[in-house]
């Protein structure tokens, strides 16, 4: 294995901290600005990993065949990882029942209640909302997280698909996929009438399982083994899929996700990604 470990608070210091406590006698390798891996690990040091989460940096330790090249598909989620906002709050924030929307996005995406219900319930709430205030949304809102352009970049340059697969709806979904240029991007439609939310969902809901099966048949046509797989998400309703992919990132996400997950990036961009699999 090798020990990656990255963020804008290291300093020369901590890495000689964490190269003693490593025990190693092969030096830090550069592969980043501020992104760094020490090759020949053979076991998890707990006390690198508690004084990385103590000063702020991401640490991971990384499976030798885990590398760019290895991978064909990426699979990801869109609110709160692709983007920097939950979209059906902020819809909810044009009608001023934002509190009470995302108090239940917030339990759904910790795992305490059933994603689709929950969905269900809170696009409930919209409904008389204009398509209007959607656009309104997705032009002044709507925001790429740090590093989305330059990990997406780097998927089409190693040749990796990559696919958003959202718990969300379709109408900011195609237009993140287009900002990113994304391969495919799968998510749910808002029932409008007249112009009008109806407060109603179209078709099955995208859930924790449909996002794992999304990634398994996407896998399956390419002719890829799950190894050559990576899932990357932050609420509860993506564990299915990180799961089921070679490599699941928990980017800024719940502790619950965090747990499970195979890597976790906490203080840095999704170009973090990037290193994670870099040698």
């Amino acid at each position: 294995m090798r020990l990656v470990v990255q963020g804008s608070a290291i300093t020369v210091s901590h890495l000689a901290h964490i190269h003693r406590l490593s025990g190693s006698s092969v030096q830090f390798v550069q592969i980043a600005r501020h992104g760094y891996y020490l090759a020949n690990q053979a076991d998890k040091n707990t006390a690198i990993e508690q004084f990385c989460a103590e000063q702020h940096i991401d640490c991971a330790y990384v499976q030798d065949k885990q590398l760019l090249q290895n991978f064909g598909l990426c699979v990801m989620d869109m609110d709160s990882t692709l983007i920097s906002i939950e979209c059906i709050d902020e819809i909810a924030d044009m009608v001023g029942i934002k509190p009470q929307v995302a108090a239940i996005t917030e339990r759904a995406m910790q795992g305490e209640l059933d994603f689709a219900q929950s969905l269900r319930e809170r696009v409930a709430l919209l409904k008389g909302l204009s398509e209007e205030d959607l656009m309104r949304v997705l032009n002044e809102r709507l925001q790429l997280n740090p590093g989305a352009k330059e990990w997406i970049k780097t998927c089409k340059n190693n040749n990796i698909t990559t696919v958003l697969v959202s718990g969300g709806f379709t109408f900011f979904a195609e237009r993140v996929k287009a900002m990113l240029g994304l391969d495919h991007a799968v998510s749910n439609t808002l029932e409008i009438i007249d112009g009008k939310l109806t407060g109603r969902v179209l078709g099955d809901i995208v859930d924790a399982q449909r996002k794992a099966d999304e990634l398994t048949k996407l896998r399956d046509r390419l002719g890829l083994n799950a190894t050559q797989t990576i899932a990357i998400g932050d609420g509860a309703n993506d564990l299915k899929m990180m799961t089921a992919a070679g490599a699941g990132v928990a980017y800024h996400a719940k502790p619950v996700v965090q747990a499970q997950a195979d890597y976790a990036l906490n203080h840095v961009g999704l170009d973090g990604v990037i290193n994670l699999f870099t040698s």
